[in-house]
């Protein structure tokens, strides 16, 4: 089978959330079907790592763009009933692409991962096309209205608005509607869209991301995750306001890493605080945090599926998650990982793990056990072949009936 797969992010190397999931995809498609890549570099140097897919697919397509460019792309939509996101990820040079090789050549699945890119191949009719929303976009803009400041609030509650009205429009567009995890789907459904829906979980590598043996600093927990992202900037900022005293006032030796690529100057800044350490951007994060006693999610806005926990679990490191990014996890609290919601909560649990080593080790078997029955790649693509199949023979069916 021919598939055309088009996705926001060039999806390689896959080090961060926006590639992992596609790149997993490709990989194990590539397997038994011939896939053309189409995304977007968005410098030169991410380009030339891009490349680095070549082996794991029949061939791609990039379109190489400039944030500027973007950026003014994103405000010419503003006035429009068009999402701004839709301009962030728009790219004539890909558009034209797109479009030379559905003239070309006769594919016989389209695959989309990320609404904002849907909008490549929206038009098309003539082949299956199942879209990927991952995570319902939409939703999050709309949860910042309730953390950002006016004016930037009605920005963001405007964008949120104007994605989820065209979240519901492109899903009718497609043939298949996939999401990240439950909730996501349970979104993806409330849309009433009248098209058909499922859901596939992402995986972790437990291969790459497995226990060393070589011990840990009972005073050391980390976070982990880009610091130009601004739910991980929150959660920094309220974690070290509002948790950190309680660790520091109960063991005074405690040390938090903060482990993720550009710092804004605000979360260089929490360096400055006792025993907080903010690393910057760091070749392999592995070792921060297999050193640590607990890896800490706690993030009050999250969507979907937060990678960081399955590498955590994975390497046998417990986890201590907000209640909402620990929704994004097919696993159990207190079985498989700690969940927190206020500040003594955040507290007791993270002193738990570090004051008693026999429920650490608990934690640590039972949360990697879970990773590896529950968010192993080939049981989600497992599910990802089941979903293609069925796009498939719903439209052959409504094909058939249409004639």
């Amino acid at each position: 089978m021919k598939i055309l797969y088009v996705c926001h992010r060039f999806p390689f190397p896959p080090k961060r959330g926006g590639k992992i999931r596609p790149f997993n995809m490709i990989r194990h498609l590539s397997q038994n079907h011939q896939v053309t890549v189409c995304s977007l570099a968005r410098s030169e140097a991410e380009a030339e790592e891009g490349r680095g897919i070549a082996p794991h697919c029949e061939r791609f397509e990039m379109g190489v763009v400039s944030n500027p460019i973007q950026m003014l792309r994103m405000v010419a939509r503003l006035p429009t009933t068009v999402p701004s996101s839709m301009g962030f990820f728009y790219s004539p040079d890909l558009a034209a692409k797109v479009n030379a090789l559905l003239a070309s050549e006769q594919f016989d699945l389209i695959f989309v991962h990320c609404s904002s890119v849907a909008q490549y191949v929206s038009h098309v009719r003539d082949i299956p096309k199942i879209l990927d929303f991952g995570d319902m976009d939409s939703q999050k803009w709309l949860e910042y209205v309730n953390y950002k400041p006016f004016p930037l609030k009605a920005g963001y509650w405007l964008e949120g608005s104007k994605m989820e009205r065209e979240e519901k429009r492109l899903a009718r567009l497609f043939n298949l509607c996939t999401a990240t995890t439950r909730a996501e789907w349970e979104t993806l459904e409330s849309y009433s869209t009248g098209v058909s829906t499922d859901w596939f979980p992402n995986g972790v590598d437990a291969d790459f991301f497995k226990p060393d043996g070589e011990g840990y600093d009972p005073d050391t927990i980390s976070f982990i995750g880009r610091m130009d992202y601004y739910p991980n900037q929150e959660a920094m900022f309220r974690f070290c306001e509002q948790i950190w005293p309680l660790l520091r006032a109960k063991r005074p030796e405690m040390k938090l890493l903060i482990v993720g690529a550009d710092p804004i100057p605000a979360v260089i800044k929490l360096g400055e605080l006792p025993g907080v350490t903010v690393t910057g951007s760091v070749p392999d994060v592995r070792p921060y945090i297999l050193r640590s006693a607990a890896m800490v999610a706690p993030l009050n806005i999250a969507r979907g599926t937060q990678n960081k926990i399955l590498e955590a679990m994975a390497m046998g490191v417990p986890v201590v998650s907000s209640s909402i990014a620990a929704g994004g996890v097919d696993a159990q609290g207190e079985e498989h990982f700690l969940v927190a919601d206020t500040p003594m909560q955040y507290a007791d649990a993270i002193l738990r793990l570090v004051e008693q080593p026999a429920e650490r080790e608990r934690l640590s078997r039972a949360g990697r056990e879970r990773m590896l029955s529950h968010h192993a790649w080939p049981r989600s693509m497992e599910r990802l072949d089941g979903i293609i199949e069925r796009c498939l023979t719903e439209f052959r069916g409504n094909k058939e009936t249409s004639q």
